[in-house]
């Protein structure tokens, strides 16, 4: 059987609370789930797979359709996020339109939150729930016989107009069983970041969920266990992507330091393999130390992204992040120290917060004085807490986040958290918290003198062009 899957375009992206030159100084990231996906059938199935990265390419639905139709898939996939969806339903209609005959099956957060709403779309015809792989290889193994369907775990279908969810697979305990991400299959020179200083970059998970329980993230209601990948399977991919020639990876952990006898391992395994390759992670400021910062910069770590959200000790302790001011200063000294760059996340305008705490974040972020911040306006997603609380408070008006499921439009602007500031004060407050963070001359004059390549100074240089324009 003949597999296309397709990571859609973003024409019709949601807007997001971001300055709109803000939004757009992006990178491009490989769609990490359908490279999976591909993998895992290459492994276990003889079906023939092609991925379709229409972001990285910058391809118009006209090319898209034209590829769509020169290549006559049997099947085609795509990966389904809410903040995608109309780009993905137009992708499902472009299919319909080639040939009826053409299967098409979406996955994704999405599709975990809002199923039914989902799979009553035109032209949806099977949904995979959770973690995909071996789901979708089920599905496309007997996709041909609907009646087996109904044996299957982690898929939704219709029979005979009925909608049938088998519920949710359990998930896999045993990552490294999982081939790497089929990277070969998409165009991976191509792939970069506005942070990096060389190209081409790619992405990499070496776990899957969190342990933690924030307001505003959907992994504790999606069930998300934590779950990571040994050290020795972690440096294998990583080799593997040297082997490529790709020069950085992101590591996408939603924690990378959780465990931190495996991160300890994983440097130790790069050192003994001389790897020379550049790496950054994600994690929380309470979950590092000296001897670990310094294991993670030898091993060829160069930047940390902490996610500390606010300056003040009462909107961390609302936002359920079990973090304290004092140990956020003591990270970043530390960071800073052994020479690690850092990026930091704030949010401003969540629950109970005063313009008065908006401005004490701003300043702390300045005394922080990471080596970038990435700051958003606090908005309730799908499946969180926080979301729900909203509802709950009569804060946000209805759940219209499952009326768009439902009926998709580009005029859809999502509501923020307006307790004591309107969506305007708040849009204005990040525009002076972005100006007064990153048009500091000190700053400015900082990062010129970091500059160490020509690609890193086109990188920068275009988000400084963005940032001048907010």
């Amino acid at each position: 059987m003949k597999v296309l899957l397709i990571n859609p375009p973003i024409f019709n992206l949601i807007p997001s609370m971001l300055p709109k030159s803000i939004d757009e100084s992006r990178g491009y990231n490989p769609p990490l789930g359908l490279l999976y996906l591909a993998a895992y059938l290459q492994k276990h199935s003889n079906h023939q797979v092609k991925m379709l990265d229409c972001q990285v390419e910058e391809l118009n639905y006209k090319q898209i359709k034209d590829i769509i139709q020169k290549d006559k898939p049997d099947v085609v996939g795509l990966t389904t996020m809410t903040f995608t969806l109309i780009d993905v339903f137009k992708i499902v209609q472009l299919v319909k339109e080639i040939d009826p005959e053409i299967k098409v099956v979406l996955g994704g957060p999405h599709i975990d939150i809002y199923p039914m709403e989902t799979i009553s779309q035109p032209g949806v015809g099977y949904l995979v729930l959770g973690e995909g792989e071996k789901p979708f290889k089920n599905l496309l193994d007997e996709i041909d016989h609907p009646k087996r369907l109904y044996q299957i775990k982690g898929i939704v279908f219709k029979d005979e107009g009925k909608v049938i969810n088998t519920g949710r697979a359990e998930f896999n305990r045993d990552l490294d069983s999982l081939p790497f991400p089929a990277r070969s299959l998409t165009p991976y020179q191509k792939y970069f970041s506005v942070l990096s200083k060389v190209q081409p970059v790619t992405t990499m998970f070496t776990s899957r969920g969190c342990p933690y329980k924030c307001l505003f993230c959907d992994r504790p209601q999606l069930g998300k266990i934590f779950r990571a990948r040994s050290a020795k399977n972690v440096v294998d991919e990583i080799e593997e992507c040297q082997k490529m020639g790709i020069k950085e990876i992101l590591i996408y952990d939603d924690t990378f330091t959780v465990n931190r006898q495996r991160v300890v391992a994983i440097c130790q395994e790069i050192k003994e393999r001389k790897l020379e390759i550049g790496w950054d992670v994600r994690t929380r400021p309470d979950t590092v130390d000296k001897e670990l910062l310094i294991n993670m910069k030898k091993a060829g770590c160069q930047r940390i992204h902490y996610g500390v959200e606010a300056g003040t000790q009462k909107i961390l302790n609302v936002l359920r992040k079990g973090i304290t001011l004092e140990k956020v200063k003591e990270t970043f000294r530390l960071t800073k120290k052994i020479g690690l760059e850092i990026l930091a996340y704030f949010m401003i305008g969540s629950p109970t917060e005063t313009k008065g705490d908006i401005l004490q974040t701003i300043k702390f972020a300045k005394k922080l004085n990471p080596d970038f911040t990435h700051i958003t306006i606090t908005t309730p997603f799908p499946a969180t807490d926080l979301y729900r609380l909203g509802i709950e408070q009569k804060i946000l008006p209805y759940d219209y986040w499952r009326e768009f499921a439902k009926n998709p439009l580009p005029t859809f602007v999502p509501y923020i958290w307006e307790e004591h500031l309107t969506k305007e004060e708040l849009s204005q407050l990040l525009k002076y918290a972005y100006r007064s963070f990153y048009l500091r001359p000190s700053y400015i004059f900082k990062k010129l003198l970091k500059l160490t390549s020509w690609e890193e100074f086109k990188n920068k240089a275009e988000a400084a062009r963005q940032l001048i324009k907010v």
